[in-house]
């Protein structure tokens, strides 16, 4: 159970309710993928197809080189890493769950308890720092985020300098969500331009094929057929990696930036009340508000899992 920053009275616990969320996600990339590769070759094979048929290497290096190439031409390195490495979150199951909202929540709160008792001045140490922080260390699956650590700290940084009014914060938290949500959707939309290419580089490979099946004109018409359903099988893999896969994850990778942005949102709620002049909880529970329905904790459950903060 999660307990309070005292280490005294329970609070209600999620604890390991996020990696359950992100087996599920997983478990459900898994089935999708196994659907999609049962209802295609299964009903291929119930028709009376071979299935050796499909199973063509060379189409596959054609068409997948070819992919592979071109995104790296339109990539720069650093966003094929991130592309490699918001596919393999994804496949984990992402990197936003409940728990994550929940410790947001309660960081938040202690944060803010901080600029109650003590003045906005006693903030400096832990933002200075937060790798020492005795408040942020407390969270380890809130400061392997340095995105979000550096978007809360350069936040305060401006509200401990004083001298700027509560909007036009909330006016450079937007500009850094904007920037951040750009930044995160750019695996996806290469992906989606790619999953949209496949088909073309799937019929360049059936157009080679037909190449090498115009060479065999004049052999026997078994040969000949069996060129021309290799050569076709360039199409089918094109379209089908395009729409059974690469599409669909283009979409995922979609999905989980617009979930990131959303963290933000939260933070962004909760330090714009709490620069407003709102006590810590009021101030909490607008960051509350700002976290999708299903994640968001009940109001009950933010109170008592903020109430043993001292």
């Amino acid at each position: 159970m999660y307990r309070s920053a005292e280490g005294k009275g329970p609070l209600r616990s999620s604890e390991g309710k996020g990696t359950q969320e992100g087996a599920k996600l997983t478990m459900f990339v898994i089935i999708g993928a196994i659907v999609v590769l049962g209802a295609v070759f299964g009903g291929f094979v119930l028709e009376g197809g071979p299935l050796k048929l499909i199973v063509q290497p060379v189409e596959f290096l054609i068409i997948g080189g070819a992919a592979l190439g071109a995104m790296v031409i339109s990539a720069p390195k650093k966003l094929l890493m991130k592309i490699i490495a918001r596919v393999m979150a994804s496949l984990k199951g992402g990197a936003v769950n409940r728990d994550l909202y929940l410790d947001l929540l309660r960081l938040m709160y202690e944060i803010f308890q901080v600029t109650r008792k003590d003045g906005l001045i006693a903030l400096e140490s832990h933002i200075e720092h937060p790798d020492q922080s005795k408040i942020f260390t407390k969270y380890p699956n809130i400061t392997r985020h340095h995105h979000i650590i550096s978007f809360m700290t350069d936040t305060f940084r401006l509200i401990v300098l004083g001298g700027i009014a509560p909007h036009d914060i909330e006016s450079l938290m937007d500009l850094d969500i904007e920037t951040h949500h750009q930044e995160g959707s750019q695996p996806g939309m290469i992906l989606q331009k790619i999953g949209d290419s496949m088909p073309g580089l799937g019929i360049v490979a059936a157009v080679l094929g037909i190449v090498i099946t115009m060479q065999a004109i004049g052999g026997p018409p078994e040969e000949v057929g069996h060129k021309v359903a290799v050569a076709l099988v360039g199409t089918f893999l094109g379209i089908f990696l395009s729409y059974g896969f690469i599409q669909p994850m283009a979409t995922n990778l979609d999905l989980a930036a617009e979930e990131e942005s959303k963290v933000y949102e939260a933070i962004k709620s909760g330090i714009i009340s709490l620069a407003k002049g709102f006590n810590p909880i009021v101030s909490v529970e607008f960051a509350r508000r700002s976290i999708p329905n299903d994640y968001r904790p009940s109001f009950q459950e933010m109170e008592s899992f903020v109430k043993g903060v001292k």
